[in-house]
This record gives structure tokens, C-alpha cells and sequence, in this order.
């Protein structure tokens, strides 16, 4: 079944061949956790795709506008997921970006993944992905619509299988395919510095700002290393859908899987309530 779809604020699910998002990847998206008719930690997905126009060199979308939308189309939805997208839009061939430039917005509404209880109850097995991640600093962190590396990524890991960890081509530990990685080491949390590549999630973010929810610290790492990982204390991962999972085996390495730290984290994160 397709999504419900809304193109620059109406209802329409083509788009025109000449798109820069299409043909390039040329924008930006935002995936949001939707409760109660409510956008879940919209103020940090907002931020950060604002912070992507301002990089990518994007005119910037009003505010406003980008908050009445979110709120309309989450109260349409109800529970589920959003995603926006923004591409430079149309324009002619090559890269260069047009002179006049007229970004589209598209907003999908889609029901949430079924994923296996177990996953939040027990723990999930986190492979490990040949593919590597590139590394280009200028786009570090940003949440771009070139997402070919986790595509092959995600094509490597079994029907069953939850999540897959992806390194950097110098070999330092950088997230999942679809989320960001905290470890406990020492005693301390930590997750995998992004100046390099990878996408700053808004979980991650608002972690690393309050720390967990039961009161430890939480800092970036710069170059966590596998080896790191098999000694661990523990590991989880999260998203804005998915909340936080608990790890529980990587790579045939068995952890004693933070059950109730993650449930802290979901009750947090995935509150229409939640303040960002």
C-alpha cells in the first residue's frame, strides 16, 4: 500500500522526473516517531534539518511552516511514522545547482514497523557489515538523502536480523545502519564521535545533552574500536522510531542486555510529551 503523501503542503505522490533529489540525492530527510497525533522530539529534527539547508547551502524553510506541518499531518496520522524530505528541487542536468532555487517539500505518513517484541524484551544481535562507511567530513552528521553505504549495508544482514554495526574505512566504530551505538565501558557511556561520517540522531543528541534517564553521564568517543566492543559492559542502540533496543550478542559475543535502561529511554523519547 503507498504512503499518504503531501508535496510543497498538498495532497500528491508524483514527483517530476528532473528532481535533484531523485537524480542526485541532492537534500535532506527526517524520519519522526508520531504518538498520540503528536510529533515525537520534532524541535531536534527540525534543528538538524535546518542545520543540513545551512551546509548543503539549501534556502532554508520558514519555521513555521515546517511546525504547522509537522503537527497537521501527525494529527492526521495518529501513531505511526513521518518522514519529510527536502530536495533542492527541480533542475537541469548536471550538478550544478540551479541559480534559482526552489526546494520541495514531501511529507509520507506511514504505519509503524512490526518488529519482533523481542527485540525491546530480550535484546537483539547486532552483525557486523562488510561495508564500510566513507569518510567526508563536510557531510558528517547530517541526515542527506545519499544513503547507498547502509542500503549495501542492509542488504548483507538476514530477514531476521535487527540491526547491523558499520565502520569507518580506517576501522573505528561509527553506528548502526538505521541508528547510533552507545557502549558502556569503565563504567561510563559512551558513543561513537561522527566528525568524520555518520548521521547525528536526535536520540543520540538529546542523550549526550541529559545523559541516560537513570543518571549517568554520556560523552562521544573518538575512535571506539571493535576490540572495545567485545569488552564492553553493555551496548544498546537507538533511533527516534525504534526508541533504544538492547544489545545482546554481537558478532557471537554475548552482553548482558540493559532491558530496563532501554525501556527508560523509549518511555522518554517516544513520549508525545517528551521536551526536547
Amino acid at each position: 500500500m503507498s504512503p499518504q503523501a503531501w508535496i510543497d503542503g498538498q495532497p500528491d505522490d508524483c514527483l517530476p522526473v528532473d528532481d535533484r533529489g531523485l537524480a542526485y540525492g541532492d537534500g535532506l530527510f527526517e524520519t519522526l516517531r508520531v504518538r498520540e497525533g503528536r510529533p515525537c522530539l520534532w524541535a531536534r529534527h527540525r534543528a538538524r534539518l535546518l542545520h543540513g539547508c545551512r551546509v548543503l547551502g539549501l534556502p532554508v524553510p520558514a519555521a513555521e511552516r515546517l511546525d504547522a506541518e509537522a503537527q497537521e499531518h501527525a494529527a492526521r496520522l495518529g501513531e505511526g511514522v513521518l518522514r519529510l524530505t527536502l530536495t533542492r528541487g527541480s533542475g537541469g542536468r548536471g550538478y550544478r545547482p540551479p541559480q534559482a532555487v526552489h526546494p520541495r517539500r514531501i511529507w509520507t505518513a506511514h504505519p509503524l514497523p512490526e518488529w519482533p517484541s523481542a527485540w525491546q524484551e530480550a535484546g537483539i544481535e547486532l552483525s557486523l557489515c562488510r561495508t564500510r562507511l566513507s569518510e567526508q567530513p563536510l557531510l558528517a552528521g547530517l541526515k542527506h538523502l545519499c544513503r547507498l553505504e547502509q542500503v549495501m549495508a542492509r542488504g548483507e544482514l538476514p530477514e531476521d536480523c535487527a540491526e547491523g554495526l558499520m565502520l569507518d574505512r580506517s576501522g573505528r566504530v561509527v553506528e548502526g545502519t538505521m541508528s547510533n551505538l552507545f557502549v558502556r565501558l569503565d563504567g561510563r557511556w559512551w558513543t561513537p564521535a561522527l566528525d568524520r561520517c555518520g548521521v547525528a540522531g536526535t536520540v543520540r543528541g538529546l542523550l549526550l545533552d541529559r545523559g541516560m534517564p537513570d543518571g549517568s553521564p554520556v560523552a562521544e568517543h573518538p575512535a571506539l574500536t571493535l576490540d572495545a566492543l567485545f569488552s564492553a559492559e553493555a551496548l544498546l542502540v537507538t533511533n527516534s522510531v525504534i526508541g533504544a533496543w538492547p544489545v545482546r550478542r554481537l558478532a557471537g559475543v554475548e552482553f548482558e542486555p540493559p532491558l530496563r535502561l532501554c525501556r527508560m529511554i523509549r518511555q522518554e523519547v517516544c513520549h508525545p510529551c517528551a521536551q526536547d
